[in-house]
């Protein structure tokens, strides 16, 4: 592994890492941003070091989600501790943690397949606040005699975290998802729905080359622009604007957040003459492009610090017969106007 720089002798050799990313490092965090390889980012899970750690030195715990790893190492330059990672099966702590992966279970596991007893003198573990929601304290310190301290929701945070005697404040307990956290998880959403996307346009490319006098590639290509006009500006409207504005819509369901600005978009585009003068084919577009915006800004709601696991279930409820009935209607209508 290339941020290991050396080993600790001891009855098992554990790697040292470096505190410093690299530029693979930054190259691997800007393609699991854009979902390649996105996976396979992980790391092996296990114990590790970082600077020169002994038995009083502090336990970190993450995940092996290597972009989780890479943040906590590089916030913990010029601290000697020990880091204990998880196997979460390359998900991000809080993800992880949802899911169980991020666990009691695992974590009692690992620290005793790894004989943490033997390496730290202290018994005090430090979890990340994120991935509380996994963890049993109470079943931990039961089962292997190390008390759990949640650390902050930023590793920025811990060194301040344990100058303030493993107490954290209402800053370091806050969960901040600003405008820059959510557009960084934008790329994510644009990749995992491009290929029903591009699926889409393409059938849709296909069937404007048709009309009652036949198949014509120039009809197609004549109509491409307001084809990518209306997808291209839907699907931007879900999975970049809506996420980018998300505080500032004033309705708590993704799903509405998407339709309304996919209302919006589809007016403007129309006022400026961008989708033809045929009405009942301007209507068809708005249906469209209403169900597909309302669609991919609703599947942001699993990155979103805003939503639970059962508010966004019942969201799925009441949305997805809406967005299948706009989205049927719409498209019905207008193959049918192809042939009129």
């Amino acid at each position: 592994m290339y941020f290991v720089t050396n080993y600790i002798n001891s009855e098992k050799a554990i790697p040292v890492v470096s505190t410093k990313l690299e530029l693979r490092d930054y190259l691997g965090t800007i393609m699991a941003r854009w979902s390649i390889n996105r996976n396979n980012y992980k790391i092996t899970p296990g114990i590790y070091a970082v600077g020169n750690p002994d038995k009083n030195s502090e336990v970190f715990v993450t995940s092996n989600y290597k972009l989780s790893f890479d943040h906590l190492r590089k916030n913990l330059t010029g601290i000697n501790a020990w880091i204990l990672i998880l196997n979460t099966k390359g998900i991000n702590v809080w993800c992880a943690a949802g899911k169980g992966t991020f666990g009691t279970k695992e974590l009692i596991s690992k620290i005793n397949d790894l004989s943490l007893n033997n390496l730290v003198e202290h018994k005090r573990i430090i979890v990340p606040q994120l991935g509380a929601v996994g963890i049993s304290a109470h079943e931990v310190k039961k089962e292997t005699g190390f008390n759990i301290k949640y650390g902050p929701v930023k590793a920025s945070d811990i060194r301040e975290f344990i100058s303030n005697n493993f107490k954290a404040d209402k800053k370091m307990r806050t969960v901040n998802f600003g405008f820059y956290d959510r557009l960084i998880l934008t790329p994510v959403e644009i990749v995992m729905n491009f290929k029903y996307w591009l699926i889409l346009f393409s059938s849709l490319f296909i069937i404007s080359c048709l009309s009652k006098n036949g198949f014509s590639i120039d009809d197609g290509w004549n109509y491409l622009h307001i084809i990518l006009t209306n997808l291209g500006g839907a699907y931007i409207i879900g999975t970049i604007i809506t996420p980018a504005l998300l505080p500032y819509i004033p309705i708590s369901n993704f799903s509405f957040k998407g339709l309304i600005l996919g209302a919006v978009y589809t007016t403007i585009i129309t006022l400026l003459n961008l989708n033809g003068n045929n009405v009942p084919e301007i209507i068809s577009w708005f249906f469209i492009n209403l169900a597909i915006a309302s669609f991919t800004a609703m599947n942001f709601t699993g990155a979103s610090t805003f939503t639970s696991l059962s508010g966004v279930k019942k969201e799925m409820r009441i949305a997805l017969p809406i967005q299948i009935g706009l989205f049927v209607i719409g498209l019905i209508t207008w193959i049918i106007l192809r042939f009129i």
